[in-house]
């Protein structure tokens, strides 16, 4: 194997293992979060303005919500998932920010996009991206190499 493809290998494992790390450290910081977020159900009994804490109580829910999402999409590096952060988000501004009936529509009319994107113009194989490993390598990474089935079809 050409020196350029053990380097292409390496500065690749080396961004997962980064991605990994950044999931790890974001997911952390959900745990923290969601710790003190429990902690503001408290406030919305002794809150003078119960409406204002509910909502700030569901902004942060919300936001805890599209960071376990972000994590699963960097686990899983598949299409589906980055629609889900991407429609999460969506929903977020419209429920928790003070938006306008226009932009509301919009939100209602990004969302329908997504949805009949999804439906109509998703082909499951982009969630599939081709390793590096499965064209150079497979013998040094066997859990990278295909399947004995896959090669037989």
């Amino acid at each position: 194997m050409p020196l350029k493809d053990k380097f292409r290998i390496r500065i690749a494992a080396a961004a997962s293992l980064m991605e990994s790390v950044i999931a790890v450290v974001v997911l952390i910081a959900i745990v923290v979060t969601g710790v003190r977020v429990v902690g503001e159900i408290t406030s919305l009994w002794t809150s003078e303005d119960a409406s204002l804490s509910f909502t700030t109580f569901l902004g942060h829910a919300f936001n805890l919500i599209i960071g376990v999402e972000f994590i699963k999409m960097l686990a899983k590096h598949t299409p589906g998932s980055a629609i889900e952060v991407l429609l999460f988000t969506i929903a977020r501004g419209m429920v928790v920010e003070h938006t306008t009936q226009i932009q509301n529509l919009i939100g209602i009319v990004t969302i329908a996009l997504i949805f009949v994107v999804r439906k109509y113009l998703f082909v499951p194989s982009f969630g599939e991206h081709p390793s590096i490993f499965s064209a150079y390598g497979a013998a040094e990474h066997p859990e990278h190499a295909p399947d004995r089935d896959e090669a037989a079809v």
